[in-house]
């Protein structure tokens, strides 16, 4: 940041009274300029024994699979944020069953919130900033084709936890991670 959005004058990086942390302060009226984490809030989406996935049609990651995810809205819950992501980018009927992992990511300021959501129709289709909406049963995944490695571990957290669970009584914990950097996922990825 290099300028006020209330006065448009400089600001400096400096700790403020009462904070132990620097941060962006307005060299004129004063304000403090907070920054925080985004939350990306995603689905990961089953019918059956398959999965939802979308290929990216926008940057970064233009043309990787991902699941259906993007950035939390303000004024919507974090479940209500991934069922819009679900419908804008794979035109998806849904229904959340239940959070099912949280990435933190400290090195980009982000944390991911992916729910366990059971398709209602196994009918989906490109939104605006998707090339393409698919199933995949865990064999047909393109693996080498995944936009962030986050996504291939929940994924693969996913089908052993699905199987498990379809022995009769459901098994899904709660995945929570931080992680210092993606590449450190890239061991979990098929």
């Amino acid at each position: 940041m290099k300028f006020c959005s209330d006065c448009g004058h400089s600001l400096i990086l400096a700790i403020p009274a009462g904070d132990l942390r620097e941060r962006f302060i307005c060299s004129h009226c004063g304000r403090i300029h907070y920054q925080n984490p985004n939350l990306v809030v995603g689905v990961i989406a089953h019918w059956q024994d398959q999965v939802l996935l979308c290929r990216r049609g926008i940057e970064p990651q233009k043309g990787l699979w991902c699941l259906p995810a993007g950035f939390m809205e303000n004024g919507e819950s974090s479940d209500e944020g991934a069922m819009r992501e679900a419908k804008e980018e794979t035109c998806a009927e849904l229904e959340i069953q239940s959070l099912y992992a949280v990435y933190n990511l400290p090195h980009i300021n982000q944390t991911y919130m992916y729910y366990r959501a059971k398709l209602l129709s196994p009918k989906v289709e490109a939104g605006l900033e998707t090339l393409e909406a698919q199933l995949f049963k865990q064999n047909e995944i393109p693996w080498s084709q995944l936009a962030y490695p986050s996504i291939a571990a929940a994924l693969q957290q996913f089908f052993i936890d699905h199987k498990s669970s379809q022995s009769g009584e459901e098994k899904y914990p709660l995945i929570h991670e931080t992680i210092s950097n993606q590449a450190s996922l890239l061991g979990n990825a098929s």
